[in-house]
């Protein structure tokens, strides 16, 4: 398993990335627990012009600061008071384009996983949506700036067979979830899963 060098993450096609990020694998190793997941849905969020992302308008605010870090910095921020979503940044320093990693499916740690959780049975509820995956995984606001080419989060590829996963079209998309006040950018065909992945957050959306 290679890690994700910075270069996967400093690409100024934030919507390309999204596809790209199906199928790694995230790690996480807090105090030596180590979980990973791997990557089976997620939506690009585009820097300035997209009405969606918190960065629309080049709004700039403490909670989204770190969406101007540089590329392959974590973003975290909390919805709804009580959800951590983990998002990935990519392009150009003060480019605020990033990745909501929405859903993942278990690989290692499973039984950490699950003491988080608060949960018996590791179902597909586990790391099903993006609050779910986070409290997995262990990931808080207080990752938020983290860079994933380091050893706490970070994002990595393996010889997983699904892999080439666009040529062998088991890859679909959809508009995204949840942002209907964005207005027509709410219609973008911005969110990537794995079809047929028990893992994905919601049904296709057209």
């Amino acid at each position: 398993m290679n890690k994700l060098p910075p270069e996967f993450y400093d690409r100024d096609d934030v919507v390309q990335i999204a596809k790209d990020l199906l199928g790694k694998i995230v790690v996480t190793n807090f105090d030596g627990l180590i979980t990973s997941c791997r990557i089976v849905e997620t939506e690009a969020y585009m820097a300035f012009i997209d009405r969606a992302a918190h960065s629309f308008g080049g709004r700039r605010t403490q909670r989204n600061e770190h969406m101007y870090a540089a590329a392959g910095t974590s973003y975290v921020y909390t919805c709804y008071g009580i959800h951590q979503l983990f998002n990935v940044v990519t392009n150009k320093k003060e480019v605020p384009d990033a990745v909501l990693i929405r859903a993942v499916e278990p690989l290692q740690g499973v039984d950490i996983m699950l003491h988080r959780s608060g949960k018996a049975t590791a179902d597909s509820s586990l790391t099903k949506g993006p609050g779910n995956l986070t409290r997995a995984l262990g990931i808080q606001k207080i990752h938020s700036g983290i860079s994933l080419t380091g050893n706490t989060i970070y994002i990595a590829e393996d010889n997983w067979p699904g892999n080439d996963l666009m040529r062998n079209d088991v890859t679909g998309s959809s508009k995204r979830i949840g942002i209907d006040g964005a207005g027509v950018d709410a219609l973008l065909p911005y969110r990537f899963f794995i079809k047929g992945n028990k893992y994905v957050s919601a049904r296709p959306v057209t």
